[in-house]
Parts: structure tokens; C-alpha cells; sequence
């Protein structure tokens, strides 16, 4: 799952190292909106403004780890 949403994040914001350890710093808030909105298109989760926190925008990671959570809490 890492890379599938590496690549998908990379397509639309080329200039965004995603390998970086500080991620959220590099992010501009249409950055944000673009990762929250294609993340819960791709995977059918509902990501809003409250999810949009330094903590789970760190790095490639916790934005993996937020998506899990987030399918993992999504009723079947």
C-alpha cells in the first residue's frame, strides 16, 4: 500500500519529496487538500480537515498509517 499511494501522491505533487522525515513542513494547504481528497477518493475513507495534522502528515508513514486506520475503522 506504501507505494501505490507513494506513486499516486508523487503524480500529482511532483515537487513534494515524500521521502522526507518532515513532509508536513514541505506542504502547502492545496498540498493537503490534494493528498486528503485523492486518498479518500482512491480508498473510499472519509478524510476531512481534522485529519490534516502535522502527526499524520509527518512523513509517507503516518500517512499510510492514517489511511489503515481509517479503512480499518470504516463499517463494512
Amino acid at each position: 500500500m506504501k507505494e501505490k499511494i507513494k506513486k499516486m501522491l508523487e503524480d500529482a505533487l511532483p515537487l513534494v519529496d515524500f521521502d522526507s522525515d518532515f513532509l508536513f513542513s514541505e506542504l502547502d494547504s492545496l498540498g493537503v487538500t490534494t493528498i486528503l481528497m485523492m486518498l479518500s477518493d482512491e480508498f473510499n475513507i472519509k478524510l476531512e480537515a481534522t485529519d490534516a495534522t502535522p502527526k499524520n502528515l509527518k512523513t509517507l508513514d503516518s500517512i499510510v498509517a492514517m489511511v489503515e486506520k481509517k479503512i480499518e475503522g470504516k463499517s463494512v
